[in-house]
């Protein structure tokens, strides 16, 4: 039976990273779970290796290869990749073009704008990644998507580079309905996996609370309020503070602080869905 569950997660190992067999038990023997293996691997995949297979293996990704897998999908008269890129791009990672999980990689890639990516960006995200081939893209897909899940600082940051990514250049804003669309894919995401967990503030730091906090169904009360009230376009100040709004307040809207630095929006908002809890 022990054999038979190794054997499961040396396959699993080899899928997500692209290493060997013997690699991934090396590792799944020292480290025991599948996930804390896999991401001991992508630190280090040289860390059970002898001197002498050190010397053969390459000390980091290849520039060479990404360069080659970048203009794989560039456009043809450029030299960036666009739309049309992108989607090709989506179709060999089977992923759809609208997953959640691209926002994390126009994140790692500094993508600059919806659908479009930089080949600097490209090479030295996906370098940074300890990735050079498509297959090994692939696996590392699943392994963001968990991170942005569950993980609330990679979250964070993710969620910070969305409103650059979203909004169009030379604005302050992103448009209400282009920013409803992002939030509909991060908020989600963040609430079933914890990266958007309740907590609330302590004198040590962030707690967890038993409160249950902001409920799945609060986000769609949020676009209704957004929708009513006519907002043209959502500032950085509200895009940033609604996370924080989101992980620190309970589910009944009772401990909310009118008097400290909430945007106004946000406030306006608590009004409304108190309002919706009595009715």
């Amino acid at each position: 039976m022990v054999d038979k569950k190794m054997d499961e997660n040396i396959q699993h190992f080899c899928a997500i990273t692209g290493a060997s067999a013997r690699d991934a038990k090396k590792f799944l023997e020292y480290h025991g779970r599948l996930d804390v293996a896999a991401d001991a691997y992508f630190n280090n995949p040289n860390a059970f290796a002898s001197s002498s297979s050190k010397a053969a293996r390459p000390s980091a990704p290849s520039t060479s290869k990404l360069n080659q897998l970048f203009d794989k999908y560039k456009d043809g008269g450029g030299d960036e990749i666009s739309i049309d890129g992108t989607i090709r791009l989506c179709e060999d990672l089977e992923v759809d073009p609208e997953d959640v999980v691209m926002l994390a990689v126009a994140y790692e890639l500094k993508s600059p704008k919806v659908g479009e990516w930089a080949r600097a960006g490209w090479v030295e995200g996906w370098k940074a990644l300890g990735v050079d081939s498509l297959p090994a893209i692939k696996g590392l897909v699943d392994k963001l998507r968990s991170k942005l899940s569950n993980d609330p600082q990679y979250f964070g940051k993710v969620y910070a580079h969305t409103f650059q990514f979203a909004k169009t250049e030379g604005a302050r804003s992103v448009g209400t309905e282009t920013a409803i669309a992002f939030w509909g894919l991060l908020l989600p995401v963040g609430l079933k996996g914890g990266a958007l967990s309740h907590v609330i503030e302590e004198d040590d730091g962030k707690m967890d609370t038993g409160d249950e906090g902001f409920k799945d169904e609060y986000i769609q009360w949020w676009f209704e309020f957004l929708t009513e009230k006519g907002l043209k376009g959502v500032s950085k100040d509200t895009w940033m503070m609604l996370r924080d709004f989101i992980r620190t307040i309970d589910s009944k809207f009772e401990t909310y602080d009118a008097e400290a630095a909430w945007p106004s929006t946000i406030d306006d908002f608590v009004e409304y869905a108190r309002n919706r809890l009595e009715s």
